[in-house]
């Protein structure tokens, strides 16, 4: 969804003191404007043939992009955005995943979460080739905000139409869909236990080397990259961390965020630096992120709780940080 949508990197913890009895298998790429990192756990690493498993990776993910990229002029979404509006089109099994998820999303979040929100952040110059320079005029804000809006997206099964000329931006969600979509090819080949991590999206199944639940630290959200905030035991789920402290201008001693309010067309003004959601999918956990990076702590906690999320937020507090959670992340902190 946000072009200017900030990915962090989930480091990964190996257990200590346990002696190593599987044997671990990387496999890297690039994708989607960023990088793919895959870790499976094999009893026999002789037995993957990893050549011919990462041809077949990078395929899975040439065609996600070539239904989802923005930067690919005939892929299937900039098809749709320069499609007319009110009329019906045909929308291919992926698309149609992503779109259900998403919509599904930007209602239970009340609009936090809204793939048509790109106008405004192009406008407040955090959108791809723009750089942020001054606060938009009133007017000029309004003008964006009068072609953004999740409702004027409709999907009946493979059909898809817009009410209003609306452009799509599945930047906030595919890549967790990436990552689901390899997870679901790792599955079908018999693999039980791996971490497929695209631009900081994660999946994870099983354990790791060491025979235990994967363990995942949360970055500390501030100007100093690779400092663990804490860290979270997680097995057979998806995981997404999205944060507000990096991207930013300041105009008249006032700093605005990257992160816009699709609601009010205005950048957020919380005091939320970082959300982490962990999902059954990773998709879910992307795009969750972002609608609570939005929606700040209160307004975000109470919706996490109302669904019964996993969502974990860092807040800043004067010069230092608390921690805030929803009762379900609870449960991962004792891991």
């Amino acid at each position: 969804m946000l072009a200017s949508f900030l990915f962090l990197y989930a480091f990964l913890l190996a257990g200590c003191g346990e002696q190593v009895k599987r044997h671990s298998i990387q496999l890297h790429g690039a994708t989607m404007g960023t990088t793919y990192n895959i870790t499976l756990i094999v009893d026999d690493p002789v037995s993957v043939n990893q050549v011919e498993l990462q041809a077949v990776i990078d395929a899975e993910l040439q065609l996600i992009n070539q239904h989802m990229s923005t930067y690919i002029p005939d892929s299937e979404i900039m098809l749709l955005n320069a499609a007319a509006v009110n009329e019906w089109h045909y929308i291919s099994e992926p698309l149609r995943q992503v779109l259900e998820i998403s919509q599904s999303i930007s209602r239970k979040s009340d609009g936090a979460f809204d793939i048509t929100v790109g106008p405004l952040v192009n406008l407040w110059g955090f959108g791809p080739g723009t750089e942020p320079n001054r606060k938009p005029s009133p007017e000029a804000i309004m003008a964006a905000k009068s072609v953004v809006g999740f409702h004027y997206v409709e999907i009946t099964g493979h059909q898809f139409q817009k009410t209003q000329a609306v452009e799509l931006d599945l930047s906030a969600v595919a890549k967790g869909y990436g990552v689901d979509c390899l997870a679901a090819l790792l599955d079908k080949r018999g693999f039980e236990h791996y971490m497929v991590e695209i631009g900081g999206e994660l999946r994870l199944k099983g354990v790791n080397a060491r025979n235990q639940p994967w363990r995942i630290a949360i970055e500390q959200p501030d100007d100093w990259r690779g400092s663990i905030h804490t860290a979270v035991g997680v097995s057979d789920v998806g995981m997404a961390t999205s944060g507000d402290y990096r991207n930013y201008f300041e105009q008249d001693g006032k700093r605005f965020s990257h992160t816009i309010d699709p609601t009010t067309g205005y950048p957020i003004e919380h005091n939320l630096a970082s959300v982490t959601v962990i999902a059954p999918t990773s998709a879910e956990a992307d795009a969750w992120a972002t609608a609570m990076n939005v929606l700040g702590p209160e307004k975000g906690l109470a919706i996490a709780n109302s669904e019964n999320l996993a969502v974990y937020m860092i807040v800043k507090d004067g010069e230092s940080f608390t921690d805030r959670y929803s009762n379900n992340f609870a449960n991962y902190l004792k891991k």
